[in-house]
């Protein structure tokens, strides 16, 4: 495969499954290796757009009967795609920088999430530097979102005074204890610092490069499982 919009292997699986984009198998293989999605579980998607992540997560929750939601997130609006989503699924348009917890928490029926995901990237500008950092601001506002400002006194030094939501009404994360939470990023210099922040919050903070990934690509997932108890700081 060349260039960025070159057909290949996984454009074709996902148009003959039903999926709206290729990296419906990015997830597919996270979900296969970590297991993070369960029957039942409470999923919510950061960056959902095109909606390929909303039906692979929509997949995993098993029956009707077994409960669970999907909540997407986009500053662009996506409808929710007809093949392997249900009832369960539900979108919202919003920038997440100004979209604040409390927000974020009345989606759920719990309050709460049990898994969340980012696939947030930036616009690519081709500037390498300019790239990174947006992206690594973005992972930073999930990490914020799933355990929140008070969870961890490492995460002080980046979030001030970036263009996170300043309205928050509590410092309390939305990611339930036990749950998980996977992070895309752009490698850069930047990037072991986020898992370095992650490593004491949960059981394990591993990386991933899925095999979907286009070879011309810097995306790099950081698969954080096991949100522990947290001394609030």
């Amino acid at each position: 495969m060349s260039g960025t919009g070159s057909p290949d292997f996984f454009y074709r699986e996902a148009q003959r499954l039903g999926y709206v984009a290729r990296s419906a198998f990015k997830l597919l293989q996270i979900q296969k290796q970590y297991k993070l999605i369960t029957p039942g579980s409470s999923v919510l998607d950061l960056g959902c757009a095109p909606g390929a992540w909303l039906q692979v997560a929509c997949q995993n929750l098993g029956p009707l009967t077994k409960g669970g939601v999907v909540v997407g997130i986009d500053v662009k609006k996506v409808k929710v795609p007809q093949h392997n989503c249900d009832s369960r699924v539900q979108t919202v348009c919003a920038d997440i920088m100004n979209f604040s917890r409390d927000r974020i928490r009345a989606l759920s029926p719990q309050k709460s999430f049990s898994v969340i995901l980012s696939d947030m990237c930036p616009p690519v500008s081709g500037i390498t530097t300019t790239d990174s950092a947006i992206s690594f601001e973005l992972g930073m506002r999930a990490l914020d979102i799933a355990v929140g400002r008070g969870a961890s006194a490492q995460m002080e030094g980046y979030l001030e005074g970036s263009a996170t939501c300043s309205n928050e009404e509590d410092d309390n994360g939305v990611l339930q204890k036990g749950g998980h939470l996977v992070i895309k990023l752009l490698e850069s210099e930047d990037v072991q610092e986020v898992r370095r922040i992650c490593k004491p919050l949960f059981r394990k903070a591993s990386w991933l490069r899925p095999k979907a990934t286009r070879s011309s690509s810097r995306e790099i997932y950081l698969i954080c499982q096991g949100l522990q108890s947290q001394k609030k700081v």
